[in-house]
């Protein structure tokens, strides 16, 4: 579909078909050009309609989400746009895991571009000593674990869904290698204990108990003595589906859970973490 200017667009695509009767939300979404293919300008243009159509947040950010399947996948491609890390603070033309959940949060609560953008710089980085935040290496939030039992945008809650006594931890000091150096250069390190939900107890109950999105994240144990729990994170949709960039799809997919996590040759990783997507955090 070729994009089309602001007015003819809304006309075309807020609430009604061309027969003029209402559109189902996919339908409205395949309507919609993808978004990795447009300018910042043109995503001033589909922001509001997103605001428009889906009020609830939780709703919006479900499709706001499923719109961006099919997004090329390319990892480590968010950061400040200075030195050390000279890529975008956000972007929607590629998308690895962690900067899928961020970036969709982000514009799930903005109504433009420049929205967006701040809502990234609050999202994705730690506040200084005076409470401000500002885009830098440092100051991000570079550990999947440390931001959703810290940072009031994406926040744990697999303690709610089930009791401790059956959950799985590890203590660790995260940044903190096995030979006692720095994983990333970051003069930072921070010892806590991580409890996650272990293999045996995700199942199509649990996901049944989900809300219609939250954040997964997926803990690899061989990477604790690197001083790293997580291996990647995802979102899960309407307690069945996993929607998440994907490095061996090349792009954004959504797929059965349970088929992703548990393949014939055994699962991959050893528990995640469930994680709600704040409104305002």
């Amino acid at each position: 579909m070729k994009f089309l200017k602001y007015p003819l667009l809304l006309s075309l695509l807020l609430n009604i078909s061309i027969a003029g009767e209402p559109q189902d939300n996919n339908s409205w979404l395949e309507q919609l050009p993808p978004p990795w293919t447009l300018s910042q300008d043109q995503m001033d243009e589909i922001l509001p309609l997103f605001q428009e159509r889906f009020p609830d947040f939780q709703t919006r950010l479900k499709h706001f989400a499923l719109w961006r399947v099919g997004t090329p996948y390319e990892i480590f491609k968010l950061g400040e746009e200075v030195e050390p890390d000279t890529d975008p603070i956000i972007r929607y033309d590629v998308s690895d895991c962690t900067g899928h959940n961020l970036t969709t949060l982000a514009a799930a609560r903005s109504s433009s571009w420049d929205e967006a953008l701040a809502n990234m710089i609050q999202i994705h980085y730690k506040a200084d000593s005076e409470g401000k935040k500002q885009p830098t290496y440092v100051s991000r939030w570079h550990y999947t674990v440390d931001r959703i039992t810290e940072n009031p945008n994406t926040v744990d809650i697999s303690q709610t869904l089930l009791p401790r006594t059956v959950l799985d931890s590890v203590n660790i000091t995260l940044n903190k290698k096995e030979d006692g150096k720095e994983f990333l250069k970051l003069d930072w390190k921070r010892s806590m204990t991580a409890y996650y939900i272990p293999n045996e107890q995700i199942t199509a109950e649990l996901l049944a108990k989900l809300p219609t999105i939250v954040g997964v994240c997926f803990v690899k144990p061989k990477y604790f003595k690197m001083g790293i729990v997580m291996g990647h994170e995802g979102m899960i949709i309407d307690g069945k589906y996993l929607l998440h960039a994907s490095q061996d799809s090349g792009e954004t997919v959504k797929l059965d859970f349970l088929d992703y996590y548990f393949p014939e040759d055994g699962a991959f990783f050893g528990g995640i973490m469930i994680f709600e997507f704040r409104e305002n955090g």
